[in-house]
């Protein structure tokens, strides 16, 4: 997935917001939280997003997968998609998903109605 295709995939899902930040990352948010972020690693796009108990303790230890830097150091579940072959696209995109679905769910119900958001 490039960065692009990251940024096109990330602004279907319903009521993102998208900024620039932390060294030109591309930052997705879903009612002013994050859920995914693209950054470089070493020349290449790094992907990071959200994951829940298990996936995060399956996939932390797979080659080109790691914690995410900074987050996870917090205690924080999230990962990151650091190797150009770490993760199919798909994948990928359903861990974005999942990520944004995390996410959402934790905004309060009027948020959530707010922004059109059925979880």
């Amino acid at each position: 997935m490039t960065r692009s295709e990251f940024n096109t995939f990330c602004a279907g899902l319903a009521a993102t917001g998208h900024v620039v930040q932390w060294g030109d990352a591309d930052v997705w948010k879903v009612g002013g939280k994050v859920f995914a972020i693209c950054g470089w690693h070493d020349g290449h796009e790094a992907f990071t997003f959200k994951a829940g108990e298990i996936a995060y303790e399956v996939l932390k230890d797979e080659p080109g997968i790691r914690p995410a830097p900074y987050l996870a150091s917090r205690g924080m579940k999230w990962l990151q998609v650091y190797e150009p072959h770490g993760m199919s696209e798909q994948m990928l995109k359903d861990h974005l998903v999942m990520s944004y679905d995390l996410v959402a769910a934790g905004l309060s119900k009027k948020r959530r109605s707010e922004l059109g958001i059925a979880i």
